[in-house]
Formats: structure tokens, C-alpha cells, sequence
């Protein structure tokens, strides 16, 4: 139950940022009309950043209900009771506010002239940064520091319990036990592949915001993954389908 629980949160995450982005440019593309209103663009940028960053905390989550799934299975349902499994979904929230809040406040404060275009189809943070006429090396530099704790942190999390999903993995004795337990953390771990891989490309390499493979990279992000999440949960798993 733990992991459909936090299954079922991943999903509501990914329709509201799929939500957040999507309605918005298709109706640009439709109508002609590329135009976003100044809050718009800010409230657009600071949910998408939210729902982010809430995102990947969950992934990190999830991957310690796979460990204690995995490592400690007689204990697995005492120790992922009902009251921790939602206060780790509200500690995940409440990651993925604390680290938004800042860098989006800081944004507001900045004045902005006469830049008005951004080469992207999304309002995003640190492109919008960019259109200010005041000195930004600080609020960019703080927006990094902040991006990159809350995606290499959760990264080091989730790799931790994977590096002792895959040794107590490996001293099982039979075939079928390491064949069950690898299919049991296949989706998660193929999720976080695509997830991890493509933010830190965006993020974390302050070279990606200058290449053509940006926007390509925001578009797997916020459509393609979200797309096939559904199908990855559900290839191997008989309760899903």
C-alpha cells in the first residue's frame, strides 16, 4: 500500500506540472497569440519550479520505501505505517516550498526593462533572470545553489538506498528472489533515470541554457515523461494492469 500511495502522488505531481505547462503553449500554437502576462509568467515559473522540486524529494522517498521493502521485508509493514507515509509526502511538499520560495521572491524583486522575449515556451526561472536590466550574478548564483542541493541532494538519497537495495539484491540465493526483487525497483529506477538525467542537463551544467538541446530536454521533462510513467509502472506490474 505505501507504494501505490506514493505512486498516486507521483501522478497528481506530474499532471499538475504536465497542467502547468502544456495548456498554456498549445493554446499559443493554436491561437497565434505567444504573449504571457507578467504574474502569469511568474506564477507559471514558480509552481512549475514547486511541483519540480517537490518531485524529485518523492523520488528519493520512494526509493526508502524500496529499500525497506527490499532489506527489511517482515518488518516493511510496520515500519511504512500510514502516519509516516504521509508525513514523508508533507516533508516532501515542504522541501519543495522552502527551496522555491526563495529564488521566486528574489525574481519579483528584479526590474525588468525593455526584454521581453524568452526563447523558450514556458516561462522559466533562470531564462527570465536573464531578461532583467539589473545585475542578476547573485540571484542566478543563488537560484543554482538552491536547484542543485534540492536535485544532488535527493540524487545522493536515492542512490544510497539503491547501493543497499542491490547488494542485499545480490546475496539473495535463488534466481527467481533477485529476479522478483530487481522487477519490483525496475519502474522506480527507469523513472529516475529520465528524471535525474534530464534536469540535471538543464540545471546543474550551466553550459545546457546556450545549446539547441535546452528546449528538447524541457519537452522530455514536461510531456514525454509524464507520458509514459503510466506504462513504465504498469509493464511489469500485474496489480497495475
Amino acid at each position: 500500500r505505501p507504494m501505490y500511495f506514493f505512486l498516486c502522488n507521483l501522478s497528481s505531481l506530474e499532471i499538475f506540472i504536465t497542467t502547468c505547462i502544456i495548456p498554456k503553449t498549445v493554446a499559443s500554437l493554436l491561437m497565434g497569440n505567444k504573449t504571457i502576462s507578467y504574474p502569469a509568467c511568474i506564477i507559471q515559473s514558480y509552481f512549475y519550479f514547486l511541483l519540480g522540486s517537490t518531485e524529485f524529494v518523492l523520488f528519493a522517498v520512494m526509493s526508502y520505501d524500496r529499500y525497506v521493502a527490499i532489506c527489511y521485508p517482515l518488518q516493511y509493514p510496520m515500519l511504512m505505517n500510514s502516519q509516516l507515509c504521509v508525513q514523508l509526502l508533507l516533508g516532501s511538499w515542504t522541501a519543495g516550498f522552502l527551496v522555491t520560495v526563495v529564488p521566486t521572491v528574489l525574481v519579483v524583486r528584479l526590474p525588468f526593462c525593455n526584454a521581453n522575449r524568452i526563447d523558450h515556451f514556458f516561462c522559466e526561472g533562470m531564462l527570465l533572470i536573464k531578461l532583467s536590466c539589473a545585475e542578476t550574478q547573485t540571484v542566478e548564483l543563488i537560484n543554482f545553489m538552491t536547484f542543485s542541493i534540492i536535485l544532488l541532494g535527493s540524487l545522493v538519497m536515492t542512490a544510497m538506498s539503491y547501493l543497499y537495495i542491490i547488494n542485499t539484491i545480490l546475496r539473495l540465493p535463488s534466481a527467481s528472489s533477485r529476479n522478483k526483487a530487481f522487477s519490483t525497483c525496475s519502474s522506480h529506477f527507469t523513472i529516475v533515470i529520465l528524471g535525474y538525467g534530464s534536469c540535471i542537463f538543464q540545471y546543474v551544467l550551466p553550459s545546457s541554457h546556450h545549446t539547441s538541446y535546452y528546449k528538447i530536454v524541457a519537452l522530455l521533462n514536461t510531456v514525454v515523461t509524464p507520458l509514459m510513467s503510466p506504462f513504465i509502472f504498469s509493464q511489469r506490474n500485474e496489480q497495475m494492469k
